[in-house]
C-alpha cells in the first residue's frame, strides 16, 4: 500500500511545478520527521511560486525551529505583504499573529 508521501510524489512526477503538490509534500515530509527536507521544499516553493501564500506561515515557523528568526521574520513580513493583497484574510490573521508574537517576544 503507498503511503500520502509516496502518492504525493507519483503526482509531481506529472506536475512537478504545481504549488499544491509540492505545498502537500513539504507538510507530509515533516510529518514523516525530516524537517530539514519541508524546510528545503518550502523554500524552493516560496522563490518559485511567490503568491502561494500557504507556504509563508510553515516556512516561517520552520525557519524559527532552526534557529533562524531574521529568516522568519522576513518571511512572516512578506506573507502579511502577500495575503493582505490578495485578501486572504483567515491567512492574513495567522501571518500577523506569528508576526506579532516574534516582534513582541523579543
Amino acid at each position: 500500500m503507498k503511503t500520502r508521501l509516496d502518492q504525493l510524489k507519483e503526482f509531481l512526477e506529472k506536475e512537478p511545478d504545481d504549488p499544491f503538490l509540492n505545498y502537500a509534500l513539504a507538510m507530509e515530509t515533516e510529518s514523516a520527521g525530516d524537517r530539514q527536507r519541508a524546510l528545503d521544499i518550502l523554500r524552493t516553493l516560496r522563490n518559485t511560486h511567490p503568491d502561494y501564500t500557504a507556504t509563508y506561515y510553515h516556512l516561517g515557523r520552520l525557519l524559527l525551529e532552526f534557529g533562524k528568526r531574521d529568516e522568519a521574520l522576513a518571511i512572516f513580513e512578506e506573507g502579511v505583504k502577500r495575503t493582505r493583497a490578495k485578501k486572504e484574510q483567515h491567512l492574513l490573521a495567522e501571518l500577523q499573529s506569528a508576526l506579532n508574537n516574534l516582534l513582541y517576544d523579543e
